[in-house]
């Protein structure tokens, strides 16, 4: 099953969404950079909004990682340069 992380806070809606389409949903908004580092290895996606920032050593830790969802306007919060590099899709939801 497809693990998600959603590291910033939102909707609730957000999590019921994902979990009705059969993924797991960690929501972990107190993260540190260096525990977010440590924790990225465990998901195939992040979604985040404006206050957690999704760096180049997130995704590089972030073996599994296949998608950065960032909510709201534009991508500021996301290093795209090193997504791309890795193969990871980053879209604005």
């Amino acid at each position: 099953m497809p693990k998600v992380l959603i590291a910033d806070k939102m909707n609730p809606l957000a999590a019921e969404i994902f979990q009705r389409n059969g993924i797991a949903v960690d929501t972990r908004t107190d993260l540190s950079p260096e525990d977010f580092i440590r924790i990225a290895k465990d998901y195939d996606g992040i979604a985040v909004r404006s206050t957690a920032k999704v760096t180049k050593d997130i995704i590089s830790a972030a073996k599994s990682l296949k998608v950065v969802g960032r909510a709201g306007i534009g991508v500021d919060t996301v290093d795209v340069e090193a997504a791309t590099a890795h193969g990871v899709i980053v879209m604005n939801t």
